[in-house]
Parts: structure tokens; C-alpha cells; sequence
């Protein structure tokens, strides 16, 4: 998948760019074209004749019947929007391209601090009302970002997904609205990053594979128990 997304970076197809995200950080790549081809308000007949493929296809990728495409598939299909994209204009691309990136930045960080004192990892996990799944380390942890996982892997682009993350070093990555974790740390494993401590709220099971990543990459984990995102962030103010 990192190959699909180096490749569309080196174009100046910024609408190839933000499919590629999709496909790649959704966990449920049906998902992903059904709203693609409704922001291009293509049917399933017309997308699955740009693609060379029988309309069922795309039904049954859209239905969960199929499973995720593989990456020849995922070419075609970014490939496919991107050519009826040229054909009408180019007006998806220009749309996106006047989205202010910064103020999609600004709004998937709900908090974001330096700490006065670093704090290790037990103590951090305390405070958060947290259960540490993965430790790799007890080093110090000198600040954190509070992040909106859903508004920033449907709405960031890769290059802002690379910035935020970059962002993280020695500090705690939360993310908030997170259903089983996996999403995030695919995202983090794509990128190459890897944060201090990477924090998980709202999670109601843990995917095997988030926590699989997190070992492999050497990424501490931790799931807040935290009532909700206020309880969340008025715990996180306590170390300001």
C-alpha cells in the first residue's frame, strides 16, 4: 500500500492522494468507494465499465460481500477516478485543492500541550485511568495530542497525516472516537512514525492486529478507561 501512495505523491493529482488515504486508512474499503463515486455521482454500472469490470463487482465490495481489493485492484479503482475526474474538468481536484489544509489540521486536534515535567509511562497511564496492553519502554513522556481519529484519517491527506505524526516524538498520540484500534496503527505503521505512547479511547475490542502492530513496531499502547472524552481531557489537564 505505501507504494500506491508514493506514487500518487510524485503527481499533481490531488484527488488521486486523497482515494489512495481512504483506501489505505479505512478499515472498510466498500465503504470508501461508495463515497467516491457519490461525490462523483457516478453509478455502479458506469464506475465498473471505467474499471473493466462487471457492475457486481463493485456491488459486492460495496455490500462486504467481496473482500477488501487487493493493490491491483486499488490502482484501478484510483486510476478510474482519476481519469473521470480529468473528463469532467478536473472539478473534484480544484474543489479539494481550495480546502484550507491548516484548518483541517486544527480540527482533528482536540488538545495538544507541552508538559512542564515529564511523566513516565505507569504514572502517564494512571492518570488516564488507562490499562497498558503493549510497553516497550518506560521512558518519559514530555507532552501529548488529543486526536479525533475519524476526522483525521477521512479528512487529512497523507502529507498531513505525516505531519501530525510527526508531531509526537517523546510525546503521547490519543486518539479519541476509536472503535478497535486498527485504523490508527495501520495509519502509524504506513507512515514509518512512531510516537512515545500511543493512547486509544473508546475502544470496545481491541484489534488483534493494532495490538500486533504495536509490538512489532515497538509502540507502547494504551487503552483509556476514561468515562468519556471530557473525563479524557480533564484527567490530561491535571499534568499541565
Amino acid at each position: 500500500m505505501t507504494k500506491i501512495i508514493k506514487k500518487y505523491n510524485n503527481t499533481t493529482s490531488i484527488i488521486a492522494k486523497n482515494i489512495a488515504n481512504d483506501l489505505i486508512f479505512n478499515e472498510n474499503a466498500g465503504k470508501v468507494i461508495q463515497k467516491w463515486r457519490d461525490i462523483f455521482k457516478i453509478s455502479q454500472k458506469d464506475f465498473a465499465k471505467t474499471i473493466g469490470v462487471v457492475p457486481s463487482v463493485i456491488s459486492d465490495y460495496e455490500s462486504g460481500r467481496r473482500q477488501s481489493p487487493g493493490l491491483k485492484m486499488v490502482r484501478k479503482i484510483i486510476n478510474a477516478f482519476v481519469k473521470i475526474d480529468r473528463e469532467h474538468g478536473a472539478l473534484i481536484s480544484n474543489e479539494f485543492a481550495t480546502i484550507d489544509d491548516n484548518e483541517k489540521l486544527n480540527d482533528a486536534i482536540l488538545d495538544i500541550s507541552e508538559l512542564s515535567n515529564p511523566i513516565n509511562v505507569n504514572d502517564f497511564s494512571e492518570i488516564i485511568n488507562g490499562n497498558v496492553i503493549v510497553k516497550t519502554n518506560n521512558e518519559n513522556i514530555y507532552g501529548y495530542t488529543v486526536i479525533d481519529s475519524i476526522k483525521a484519517i477521512t479528512n487529512l491527506s497523507q502529507k498531513e497525516l505525516s505531519e501530525l505524526y510527526d508531531m509526537t516524538q517523546k510525546r503521547a498520540l490519543i486518539f479519541i472516537n476509536v472503535e478497535t484500534g486498527r485504523s490508527p496503527l495501520v495509519a502509524l505503521k504506513v507512515t514509518g512514525l512512531n510516537p512515545g505512547v500511543v493512547v486509544l479511547h473508546g475502544v470496545t475490542k481491541l484489534d488483534a492486529l493494532a495490538k500486533r502492530i504495536a509490538e512489532v513496531e515497538g509502540i507502547t499502547l494504551i487503552l483509556s478507561n476514561s468515562k468519556n472524552v471530557d473525563e479524557l481531557l480533564l484527567n490530561l489537564k491535571k499534568l499541565k
